[in-house]
């Protein structure tokens, strides 16, 4: 392991965890994954998973935030705010909004617009998105390799983001990052509702925000101190596990799998 690389665990993790070593609101969706059997929120799924291990333990759901997560979103968010800003006349000072990812649009748009304004501006913002945000944005290093670790074990992944929904399945879809479902504009204890409806018993993001998402749906949350929350604010935040980065998640998730399980 190198010296670089640490784990962190939350003393006041959950008693499951205990003993375990220290490694370190829009409708009618359309997602691609396993038939789950929930109907009722109108979301349509279909085809059966591959590229899975047989597992004897149970099936298992693990969630991931977007956003300084899984993608490096901050070139491409950086050109959509310096189009509107030229579109617009209004001044944007990009590189700060780049700092501050996590949050609904809104909230960021609050700072630069008039209250009457927020919500056609931000609805321009999205339509501006594909065109400049979707080429510059990078996948996160070990993104792909922890979803494949999640798929390895027999589980299943979701992608649970503030970002509009379409637009963060561009960025997937490009980057060819595979998850069973994704569901967007979702921030923070909202997460929750998408953590519960899946059944994952672990969610993992960067940010305080997920933090609460995942504690608020009872789920595990394991911490990447890759966005604008360092180590110690997620840990105080209430991260039951923090990590440098996704690169250490597949080791994690191996050595915790059973743990996992038991959650799901």
């Amino acid at each position: 392991m190198s010296p670089h690389t640490s784990h962190h665990e939350n003393p006041a993790r959950p008693t499951g965890l205990t003993g375990l070593s220290t490694g370190r609101t829009e409708t009618g969706r359309t997602e691609s994954g396993p038939d789950t059997g929930r109907t009722e929120t109108g979301r349509t799924e279909t085809g059966p998973d591959t590229g899975r291990k047989e597992s004897s333990g149970p099936a298992f759901t693990v969630g991931f935030d977007l956003d300084m997560t899984l993608i490096d979103s901050r070139p491409g968010i950086r050109a959509a705010f310096s189009a509107l800003s030229a579109e617009t006349g209004v001044y944007i000072d990009v590189d700060l909004t780049t700092t501050r990812l996590g949050p609904p649009l809104e909230l960021e748009l609050a700072h630069w617009f008039p209250a009457d304004q927020i919500e056609p501006i931000a609805d321009r913002y999205r339509a501006l998105y594909p065109e400049h945000a979707i080429e510059p944005t990078l996948a996160m290093p070990g993104a792909r390799a922890a979803l494949a670790a999640v798929r390895a074990l027999g589980g299943r992944t979701i992608v649970v983001t503030a970002k509009y929904e379409p637009n963060a399945k561009l960025h997937l879809e490009r980057l060819g990052i595979e998850a069973d479902a994704v569901i967007g504009s979702l921030w923070a204890e909202a997460k929750a509702e998408a953590l519960r409806e899946y059944g994952a018993g672990v969610y993992v993001g960067d940010h305080t925000g997920d933090v609460r998402g995942a504690r608020t749906a009872g789920a595990l949350s394991v911490a990447v101190a890759t966005g604008p929350c360092g180590a110690d604010e997620l840990r105080s935040a209430g991260a039951d596990v923090v990590l440098d980065d996704l690169t250490a998640f597949p080791e994690w998730v191996r050595g915790h799998v059973g743990y996992v399980r038991e959650r799901a």
